[in-house]
């Protein structure tokens, strides 16, 4: 194998704290990792800053309220060696792929029972770490409550909510084409590529320096005004960040709140959330509304329950049921086709979550690297999942966990 070929360094060797990462007063200059020379999103540096963004860039609050954590029974279950085999015919355990993976932290619900808790590398039970995507999903259900209320027309244009985005690609797009990424843009995201759009976007909403000499967007707001259009509205879904973006904007006018306080009002103090989150901010205080909340694990998981049972959780409830049903049944599997999700067959993309239409009408929040929110009701389970995998895109995942979750699933319907 050629040096060009070779296979990233596994999960154990990276493990940040055997490396050493950020440790002494300072830390030794090869073992620092700053935000300005990039090295914070470089592997294996990246297995330490997924649960330390905080050390890294600025942050809003996400307050839990004055309550009581709510609590999360727990029957403990060893699902280590639960078997199922990769896409590619490879045998799995569960505790192989969270190996294989490089999961940093994992949490499996069962019939509202945490049955399964496991941390890695840098992640601590109590501290928040990057969603990424899974962001997206937080504010689909903001703007999902805020569509129940009234607040927010899906028919109407996005020009109603945010006329600032008349000359933009978006000012002839409709609210319901913003939340299930249906809009025709120019912009790309392709992760791999320095000149594709979403480095522009990264360095708009806080998450990449300013290089000396860049004279482009400096706020997550400057760069949406600048998208242009390409292609028809309503025709095809594309994955997009900043769709989301935009419909975080509709969100804060609709609801007259920032991101932070209204994910605090509507959910984070509601669900009796045990850690405050927090959202990385651009260079004006604007929350990245389609990829930076930070939460803890467990926190993750009990919104991924919230979802489970319809909106209802800890003695409430939290989301409306019509907003958990609409997006649990999913879009349009014909317009998600032509975007090519080899691992994803048949799957659909309803307000900012991945419908997989499989057997068990399982649903996702996705982020890359390995971030994730998995939704089975047929098996009434959950997965909670963060993660520090080398390659950004979820197809690196996929072929190794999705398996897992759908084995795992069976065996806890067959009471094993």
């Amino acid at each position: 194998m050629s040096a060009a070929t070779q296979a990233p360094a596994t999960a154990t060797e990276t493990d940040p704290e055997t490396l050493g990462w950020m440790r002494g007063f300072p830390p030794s200059p090869d073992r620092t990792i700053t935000f300005q020379n990039g090295s914070f999103r470089s592997f294996p540096e990246l297995r330490w800053a997924w649960s330390n963004v905080r050390q890294l860039v600025p942050t809003v609050n996400v307050w839990r309220g004055a309550g009581p954590a709510s609590v999360l029974p727990r029957v403990d279950h060893d699902i280590g060696g639960s078997a199922s085999t990769t896409m590619d015919g490879r045998p799995m355990t569960f505790a192989k792929m969270l190996e294989e993976t490089y999961t940093d932290g994992i949490a499996v619900l069962h019939r509202g029972r945490l049955i399964y808790e496991r941390y890695f590398g840098a992640l601590k039970p109590h501290k928040p770490h990057i969603a990424m995507s899974v962001t997206k999903s937080f504010t689909g259900v903001l703007a999902g409550m805020l569509v129940a209320e009234g607040r927010i027309d899906p028919q109407a244009p996005v020009t109603d909510y945010v006329p600032e985005l008349k000359a933009s690609g978006f000012g002839d797009a409709r609210v319901h084409e913003v939340m299930d990424m249906t809009t025709g843009l120019e912009y790309t995201e392709v992760y791999t590529d320095k000149n594709s759009h979403v480095w522009g976007l990264r360095r708009a909403n806080g998450m990449a320096p300013i290089p000396a000499d860049y004279d482009g967007p400096t706020t997550i707001f400057d760069f949406l005004v600048a998208q242009k259009k390409q292609g028809e509205h309503g025709k095809a879904f594309a994955y997009k960040t900043v769709n989301t973006d935009v419909l975080a904007w509709i969100v804060r006018r609709a609801s007259g709140m920032t991101l932070s306080d209204l994910l605090s009002e509507r959910i984070w103090t509601r669900i009796g959330a045990e850690e405050d989150a927090h959202y990385h901010v651009d260079r004006i205080g604007t929350e990245s509304g389609g990829g930076g909340l930070s939460t803890t694990l467990r926190d993750l998981a009990r919104f991924g329950e919230t979802m489970r049972n319809h909106g209802r959780f800890n003695g409430r409830q939290i989301v409306p049921s019509q907003v958990v049903e609409d997006i649990a049944r999913g879009g349009d599997p014909e317009k998600f086709k032509p975007a090519g999700y080899t691992t994803l067959p048949g799957a659909s993309y309803r307000n900012q979550w991945w419908v997989t239409h499989n057997a068990h009408g399982a649903y996702m929040a996705r982020g890359v690297h390995g971030q994730g929110i998995y939704v089975d009701p047929k098996a009434e389970m959950v997965i909670a999942r963060y993660a520090s995998h080398p390659t950004a895109g979820n197809a690196a995942n996929d072929p190794v966990t999705l398996p897992a979750y759908m084995a795992l699933a069976k065996e806890l319907m067959a009471g094993g």
